[in-house]
């Protein structure tokens, strides 16, 4: 199903991915919230670790076909968000959310092991094919977590039960 997004749908995006960290965050002890740095999206702290976290969020919606698309990491999106946690004192942290097919899904990684895993293309990118999705499911370094989705009822033109699909790539 085609689904056009709005004008502004991108930075709705973007809105959603770091409230959707930021509540799960919280629902697991983290005192955390969203600052308006460049950089980073949110500061956490760890209740585990007693760390805190400078993240930088990452959401990207992926249109029906495109869900194994990999998430670009600008260079500079790195250095900024280094450079935002050396100003605060936190360990950086990049959460990765994306909107495919019928699943959200929610990556969370600290920086030294988000690089290693980044492709070394002009463009480092997060991978989402099946077998590195199953490869974060195995790293230990990884917290994740991930929701279903199925739309049940939509205006015109829309089936029950059909994959939601974004038209964001």
């Amino acid at each position: 199903m085609d689904v056009n997004k709005s004008s502004r749908h991108a930075k709705i995006t973007g809105d959603f991915g770091e409230a959707l960290v930021l509540y799960w965050l919280s629902k697991y002890g983290f005192e955390c919230a969203r600052v308006d740095h460049t950089g980073i999206d949110l500061i956490a702290r760890n209740p585990h670790t007693h760390e805190i976290m400078g993240i930088s969020v990452k959401c990207r919606c992926r249109k029906e076909g495109t869900e194994g698309k990999s998430v670009n990491i600008a260079q500079h999106h790195i250095r900024n968000a280094d450079e935002a946690c050396n100003a605060f004192g936190c360990k950086l942290y990049f959460a990765i959310v994306v909107d495919a097919g019928d699943r959200i899904r929610v990556y969370m990684v600290p920086r030294k092991r988000m690089l290693a895993l980044l492709s070394k293309s002009k463009t480092p990118t997060w991978r989402m094919s099946e077998e590195y999705l199953d490869h974060y499911s195995r790293e230990k370094q990884i917290q994740a977590f991930e929701f279903r989705t199925s739309t049940k009822r939509w205006w015109a033109g829309h089936v029950r039960n059909r994959q939601h699909a974004c038209n964001t790539a």
